[in-house]
């Protein structure tokens, strides 16, 4: 059966007039789905008992099959390994802060883009995911929230695969989150990272989107950056830096660029400065995040000492720069490694 998560609002509408239905019913099940929330068609009670039972016959709310969950000892983490229809694996992760909750989806099963200390990379890649499946993951987490009476605040597009790898598929699950008859999230409070796919932020700069775009760096010079990500090969920094610098100029956004801050790789003071000089002048800000470990790399995280460092060189460069608080390191909570635990286990 077709996942209803998938349709658009205007083929929504179309399978109505199609049913013989009154154009306002595809108003009614899209409400019943993005702000009320029903887990099921059936309860869809603002619709007759008759149509519930032909969109149940016809249609499943959702495809995700829960697997696992692991949630951290203080409780501001929750993480949870979906099963698709076809037998892939995902990854979602709830995460709570002072005064947001973030939902971190995946919008692949694995990843072509391969750098060397994710553990999402490690695996490779198998298949985009729709735009249905995306959502599905964003109403997991904004039911979870409801029934706590919260409310989810922000979106962001960092879990499993290459955002921009999937490019129409994501754009529409986006459409369908902000949409404002329907979440209604802002998309201010969406953030798309990408790994640096230069053609395709290009792209995304003449789009006319408003989401906030945030691209992963991890190292400021290309011989590094080609280690630790090997799609630096093919989008190597000059021509990422000078498309970055296109899109801010082009949407007036600031940029955020995310750093994995690694034990005597690239936390050194000549790192600092190498990226000081590149982001000198640019509308961004600078995310250090201390390295997530896996099990297939085996480096450290950048001590606290060395983030504080490292943050100071960007501050005196005038480059606004967050050392992002971990959360769930005791779940394993880096997009990944709980299917990456899984399958171990079920290998021995």
């Amino acid at each position: 059966m077709k996942n209803i998560l998938d349709m658009s609002t205007p083929s929504l509408l179309k399978k109505m007039r199609a049913w013989g239905e009154p154009d306002y019913r595809a108003r009614q099940i899209w409400s019943a789905i993005y702000q009320q929330q029903v887990v099921s068609l059936q309860q869809a009670t603002s619709l007759p008992s008759s149509l519930r039972q032909r969109l149940a016959s016809e249609f499943i709310l959702g495809n995700l099959t829960t697997i696992t969950k692991q949630q951290s000892v203080d409780g501001h983490t929750l993480k949870v390994l979906f099963r698709l229809p076809d037998g892939k694996e995902i990854e979602t992760v709830l995460m709570r802060y002072n005064n947001r909750r973030t939902v971190c989806i995946s919008t692949q099963a694995g990843c072509a883009v391969g750098c060397e200390f994710c553990a999402t990379g490690q695996m490779g890649f198998e298949r985009n995911l729709t735009a249905g499946e995306m959502v599905g993951q964003v109403l997991w987490a904004s039911r979870i929230l409801r029934t706590e009476g919260i409310r989810l605040t922000n979106i962001v597009l960092m879990g499993m695969g290459e955002p921009l790898y999937n490019y129409a598929n994501c754009l529409n699950a986006l459409d369908r989150l902000s949409d404002e008859n329907g979440m209604g999230v802002s998309p201010r409070r969406i953030t798309l990272s990408t790994a640096g796919i230069t053609p395709v932020i290009e792209r995304l700069a003449h789009a006319g989107r408003r989401e906030r775009l945030a691209v992963s760096l991890h190292a400021a010079t290309d011989e590094l950056r080609s280690q630790l990500m090997p799609v630096n090969q093919r989008h190597p920094l000059g021509p990422l830096l000078a498309t970055c610098k296109e899109y801010i100029e082009i949407t007036g956004q600031r940029l955020s660029f995310e750093w994995a801050l690694i034990d005597k790789v690239n936390d050194s003071e000549e790192q600092a400065q190498a990226l000081c000089q590149m982001l000198s002048g640019m509308l961004c800000h600078v995310n250090l995040i201390p390295l997530n470990p896996t099990d297939d790399y085996s480096e450290a995280p950048a001590s606290q000492a060395a983030a504080t460092r490292f943050k100071k060189h960007l501050e005196r460069a005038n480059i606004p720069a967050t050392v992002r608080l971990r959360r769930g390191i005791d779940i394993r909570a880096g997009c990944g490694q709980l299917r990456s635990k899984r399958r171990m286990r079920v290998q021995k």
